[in-house]
C-alpha cells in the first residue's frame, strides 16, 4: 500500500498523463480520478497543486528536461516519463517540504511502477543532472508561476 503523498503523486501523474495525451480539461480529469481513487483533503490539495502548477510551468519545465536529456526531444519522450520528470522538477524546485532526495526517489519509484523498463534509470539520470541547475531553476519557476497566476 502506497503512503499518502505517494498516492497523491501517482494520482497527479495519471491526471497529467491523460491531460497530456487527450487535452481533456484538468478539473474534469481530477474530479474523475479523485472519484476513482479518493484521497483525504490534504492529499487532494497536494495532487491538485501538482497538476495545476506543472501545467502552468510546462514550457519552463520542458526546457530544463531538454537541457538535461539533450538526446531526447521532450515531445518524443514517453508521456509517462515526460510527466514524471515535470512533476519531480516542480517538486524539487518549488515544494520545500519535500527533501530533494525524496522527490528524486519518488520519481524513480513512479517510473518503475508506470514507465518502461529503462524509465527509472533515465528519470534518475535526468534528475541527478538537473540538480546542478536547481538554484537557477527555483527563482525562474517561481517568477513564471507568479506571472501565470496573475494573468
Amino acid at each position: 500500500m502506497m503512503r499518502g503523498p505517494t498516492r497523491a503523486r501517482a494520482l497527479a501523474l495519471k491526471a497529467l498523463y491523460e491531460i497530456d495525451l487527450t487535452g481533456h480539461p484538468p478539473e474534469t480529469v481530477l474530479q474523475v480520478r479523485l472519484r476513482e481513487e479518493p484521497l483525504p483533503p490534504r492529499l487532494q490539495r497536494f495532487a491538485r497543486r501538482i497538476v495545476r502548477e506543472v501545467l502552468l510551468l510546462r514550457p519552463i519545465l520542458d526546457r530544463y528536461i531538454a537541457k538535461h536529456a539533450p538526446e531526447w526531444p521532450v515531445e518524443n519522450l514517453p508521456a509517462i516519463e515526460r510527466n514524471i520528470l515535470r512533476m519531480a522538477l516542480w517538486e524539487m524546485a518549488l515544494h520545500p517540504k519535500t527533501p530533494i532526495k525524496v522527490a528524486i526517489n519518488e520519481a524513480v519509484e513512479l517510473a518503475k511502477t508506470y514507465g518502461s523498463e529503462a524509465a527509472a534509470r533515465f528519470v534518475n539520470g535526468v534528475l541527478g543532472s538537473a540538480l546542478a541547475d536547481l538554484e537557477e531553476m527555483r527563482p525562474t519557476l517561481q517568477s513564471f508561476l507568479q506571472q501565470q497566476e496573475t494573468t
